[in-house]
């Protein structure tokens, strides 16, 4: 993918988007005179976690700027959506600034990582990860899919310029400030030199409005079994069983990454219990999800082992397949890819959602530095590309060589690990440089 002076495709950018030709608004008015174009500096597809942080930090920062935000959804399903994050520090250092998480804590319901143990099942080696050391009050925080967009949202409805829209067209030229279409899909996307052109419709009606800009970003990833192939993919023949799990004697504040043969298994600590992730091939993910609780409960347990106790319930069982499938290039002229956009990650050391988020704050900041001078242009996203590629390139590396190298369980390769595992208390910069890339990545 090139940033070329004329692009005339954005398939690369936006593949979670089925990229067709677009062409004008070709409905007739209602009113005698003719609807003005919908024109915007920066449109973002995708409303999700990323998609709106990009949103509101780019409206607080630079609120000259003619935003479109294309929500997909409306408010309720992403409130709805049981799913469980693990937020780094540095994620919630973004949301602290972004106005969605105020450090008191009280925007959003979240239960903190004060420890996280890793550990390879049945085999030596272990290593510890204590906020201490890093001088952050916690290493992450668990939450729930929901309260973090409730978080977000209401974050958007205190911007002094925000704009609901209805599926019709404009009366008068799009006012600076974000411009919520909800609930709008990209159906097709297209650029030249001068502009974007998207055509968005909505489940309401028939009808198809066209929308310009200046910029695009997609931010509408998806999940990896629903992608279209990117020139990076790595399908890693397993699937991810999830659940909500309690035990006998669970530890406040901790976090678990225990390697076992089949797979990364984690516990996250979520209210009374913990956030199960639990990845092994795909006919044991079945077995296991169909099974009775008792006995899933007890190979869990055999699993993880007795420092917790027995296992004593689950709930909310489910199971999504696992792969690597990411972006050569995250820029395409006037187009960029942020979050599962650009690159969706296996979840062992659950960077997905935090690399996205570092995808957005940097994005905001190389857009609004290059908003001084007027509207940003393909210049300020090839900047936004070349700030990147440190820490999306390692990123991507480390997550996907940790669940191959674990997965290997002849004797020798797992002594290898174990001794790795045990050097990083041996020698403590080593550890540190692991550990403030899981909170805070590469920066520059």
């Amino acid at each position: 993918m090139t940033d070329t002076h004329a692009p005339t495709s954005s398939a690369h950018a936006i593949h979670a988007i089925h990229a067709i030709h677009a062409t004008r608004e070709t409905n007739e008015p209602t009113a005698p005179t003719p609807s003005i174009a919908r024109r915007f500096d920066v449109a973002i597809v995708g409303a999700g976690p990323v998609g709106t942080a990009l949103a509101l930090m780019l409206a607080q920062r630079a609120p000259q700027l003619r935003i479109a935000l294309l929500d997909a959804r409306g408010p309720q399903a992403g409130y709805d959506d049981p799913r469980t994050l693990a937020l780094s520090h540095g994620s919630r250092e973004i949301l602290a600034r972004a106005g969605a998480w105020p450090h008191d804590g009280s925007a959003v319901a979240s239960t903190p990582i004060r420890h996280i143990h890793v550990s390879q099942a049945h085999r030596f080696g272990s290593t510890e990860i204590d906020p201490l050391d890093h001088g952050v009050p916690a290493l992450g925080y668990v939450v729930r899919y929901g309260a973090l967009m409730h978080a977000l949202d209401t974050a958007l409805s205190h911007l002094p310029a925000r704009f609901e829209h209805a599926p019709r067209a404009p009366a008068s030229p799009d006012a600076p400030g974000l411009h919520h279409f909800r609930p709008f899909r990209a159906i097709a996307l297209h650029q030249d030199a001068a502009q974007v052109t998207l055509t968005v419709g909505t489940s309401l009606d028939d009808r198809a409005q066209t929308l310009h800009a200046t910029l695009a970003v997609n931010a509408e990833g998806g999940l990896f079994e629903g992608q279209t192939a990117r020139p990076r993919q790595r399908d890693y023949g397993q699937t991810a069983l999830v659940g909500f799990v309690t035990c006998e004697r669970p530890r406040v504040g901790w976090a678990w990454e225990r390697f076992t043969p089949g797979g990364p298994l984690a516990l996250l600590p979520l209210e009374n219990g913990y956030a199960l992730v639990w990845c092994c091939s795909h006919d044991e993910a079945k077995r296991r999800r169909e099974m009775d609780d008792a006995p899933l409960l007890a190979e869990l347990h055999t699993a993880f082992g007795d420092r917790m106790g027995r296992f004593t319930s689950i709930v909310g069982r489910a199971s999504f397949p696992l792969g690597l499938n990411a972006l050569g290039q995250v820029v395409d002229g006037r187009i960029a890819a942020i979050g599962n956009a650009a690159q969706t990650l296996h979840p062992v050391a659950g960077q997905g959602l935090n690399l996205g988020l570092r995808d957005a704050f940097d994005l905001a900041d190389t857009l609004v530095r290059n908003a001084r001078d007027g509207v940003p242009g393909p210049a300020a996203l090839a900047a936004f590309a070349r700030q990147r590629r440190a820490d999306r390139g390692l990123t991507i590396r480390i997550t996907d060589l940790l669940p191959r190298v674990f997965s290997i369980d002849a004797p020798p390769v797992s002594l290898l690990r174990g001794m790795a595992l045990a050097s990083l208390d041996l020698v403590p910069p080593l550890k540190n440089a692991f550990a403030r890339q899981m909170m805070f990545g590469q920066r520059g």
